[in-house]
């Protein structure tokens, strides 16, 4: 899969013992690292799509830490070359990585399995609860060609 411009996908380190085990997600070390803003979790029961949304400033760092999600994205910045990509990742228990979603780029998530699906995300500002730097639009009727249906075959 051809990546959208700025993101960038981390396998992430499992390291595992008999007492359990510890999953790194972002360092301040990594390539990618720009600056903390919060953190924060977001839980998708199953079937359900939580999406389409974009920031004009903020960068996501999206890690699933419990279940699966399937978690899309959509390039519609006029001045992307990669402009009308769209970037399909199946992640979580399952698939260990962090997705890092630039600004301008839509995204969503939908929750997949027979569990809720817990996100991890640490962006790079806090949320502005008067000016919010979220802009939205229906999950199922817009101009993003994607269909959050299941893909049975």
């Amino acid at each position: 899969m051809k990546l959208i411009h700025g993101v960038v996908v981390k396998p992430l380190k499992v390291i595992a013992d008999e007492r359990g085990y510890l999953m790194e997600m972002m360092r301040k070390d990594d390539p990618f690292f720009q600056r903390f803003g919060q953190t924060y979790v977001s839980v998708a029961y199953p079937g359900v799509v939580k999406g389409w949304h974009y920031h004009k400033v903020q960068t996501d760092h999206f890690v699933i830490v419990k279940g699966m999600m399937k978690v899309v994205l959509y390039d519609d910045r006029a001045d992307s070359p990669t402009k009308g990509e769209l970037n399909e990742f199946f992640m979580g228990e399952r698939n260990p990585v962090l997705v890092t979603i630039p600004p301008g780029v839509w995204h969503g998530m939908k929750g997949i399995g027979t569990e809720p699906a817990m996100l991890v995300n640490c962006p790079t500002e806090p949320y502005n609860y008067k000016e919010p730097d979220e802009f939205r639009c229906d999950p199922h009727k817009n101009d993003i060609p994607y269909d959050w249906s299941r893909k049975d075959g």
